[in-house]
């Protein structure tokens, strides 16, 4: 679970600083030190160039959901974010290879990045980016799995609020909107996961990869890092996605995790 052969990324355009006050010198070396560390723990990483019609193209996880060799492309919620999906769609099918599944509703909305999946189970978070029929997209393009909708009363996608840090272990803060999430998760889950909770908001979203744990660095959330210091069972690197962050969620956000198979589904 939760192991990775490819990666796909979309380098950082010089559009991205008209979204927020952004070093894009910096914001691009930590997308290339994101790069480099999947390539260490053993994933094939596929780059996008940078797309200076859209902004926000760094954050790739939010044009699909892939799960069981299948990607689902979604319908972001911002509508100047839609194009986006288009260079993703026929990058995950031509050279990775992969099934595609498109969104029929045109009343969906749903970004990547509101879709937790857990190994088990589906969580999605209804936000200001995804909506309820695009929850019902997600749950038939995997039936089966189970779909369960998580509302998200922050400004935030689900997965800086929670994230996996390893196999049944979800990653939420202290913070009042994680928890919160994490007791509505609790409530609807089929399955009873561990939780490690950090003290920082930000060191919520986690990646895991391969047995190891990318959090934020000690520079961006120290008190996190002394934490996970206690905890040496847990193999971990660490990553400064601080210029990212000031868009994005940072880690999870960079990237679209691809474990290729054999066998596909075929439709």
């Amino acid at each position: 679970m939760f192991r990775y052969t490819h990666a796909l990324v979309c380098r950082v355009p010089v559009a991205f600083r008209t979204r927020a006050e952004i070093d894009l010198e910096e914001a691009r070396r930590q997308h290339e030190a994101l790069c480099r560390l999947l390539r260490e723990l053993g994933v094939d990483v596929v780059e996008l160039p940078p797309d200076e019609l859209h902004p926000e193209c760094v954050f790739v996880e939010d044009t699909a959901v892939i799960c069981n060799g299948v990607a689902l492309i979604t319908r972001p919620g911002a509508p100047h974010r839609q194009g986006e999906v288009d260079t993703v769609r026929a990058v995950l099918k031509k050279e990775l290879g992969l099934p595609i599944v498109e969104i029929s509703d045109e009343a969906a909305k749903l970004d990547g990045g509101d879709v937790l999946f857990t190994g088990r189970e589906f969580f999605v978070g209804l936000s200001e980016w995804t909506n309820e029929a695009g929850a019902r997209a997600l749950a038939a393009s995997f039936p089966e799995f189970s779909v369960t909708p998580i509302k998200v009363s922050e400004p935030r996608h689900l997965k800086a609020l929670v994230s996996m840090a390893a196999p049944d272990v979800l990653c939420v803060s202290k913070g009042a909107a994680s928890q919160e999430v994490l007791r509505r998760i609790e409530r609807e889950a089929s399955f009873s996961y561990q939780t490690l909770t950090v003290p920082e908001d930000s060191a919520a979203n986690v990646l895991s990869v391969n047995g190891t744990l990318i959090h934020r660095s000690a520079a961006e959330a120290p008190e996190t890092c002394k934490h996970l210091e206690g905890k040496p069972e847990l193999q971990r690197r660490q990553l400064s996605v601080s210029e990212l962050a000031k868009v994005g969620a940072g880690l999870s956000s960079c990237c679209l995790l691809v474990r290729r198979t054999r066998a596909a589904r075929t439709f």
